[in-house]
């Protein structure tokens, strides 16, 4: 696709679009879930929801992934005691997934196995299931992180990061 028409694909969106998919009633469960999740281990989960990339993404020729690291570093999932912080992203414009984890956790897990986790995802969004695909995401990172990052007896996770899903 050239970038005249990408730039239109993904002005075509806005937030509006971002907080139709993702309401504030689906918002708190994910929040929910992500706090259940963090007393199973001590990772920390972010989720972020982005109706279209910046212009300056778009004008360089960037891709949701780019976007996805980027976002990963702005809300300073890198930034845990364990370096195994997991940012679940969703680009609507371009219907892209992406999942970024810090390289504690990273180093357990095998690109294939990513890959699934990113496959169940892309099928919910397709049906419009955002809230079935990422809390389909979510269940599976935190068996990821609970296998690698489970917490001990009497441990409690300190939640590093906030559990409410980001959404632009």
């Amino acid at each position: 696709m050239n970038r005249w028409l990408r730039m239109l694909k993904h002005r075509a969106f806005d937030e509006t679009d971002t907080r139709r998919a993702i309401g504030p009633a689906v918002i708190e469960r994910l929040r929910q879930r992500v706090a259940a999740s963090e007393r199973h281990h001590s990772g920390e989960i972010r989720v972020c929801v982005e109706a279209g990339l910046p212009l300056s993404y778009l004008w360089r020729g960037l891709s949701a992934r780019d976007r996805a690291i980027t976002m990963f570093g702005k809300l300073r999932v890198w930034d845990t005691a364990h370096n195994n912080g997991v940012l679940i992203y969703l680009l609507l414009a371009e219907h892209a997934i992406e999942i970024v984890a810090d390289r504690g956790l990273n180093a357990h897990v095998s690109h294939d196995e990513w890959a699934r986790i990113v496959a169940g995802m892309r099928e919910a969004f397709r049906a419009k299931r955002y809230e079935e695909g990422l809390s389909a995401a979510i269940d599976a990172v935190d068996v990821l992180l609970a296998k690698h990052f489970p917490l001990g007896a009497g441990q409690a996770n300190p939640n590093e990061l906030p559990d409410e899903p980001t959404l632009n």
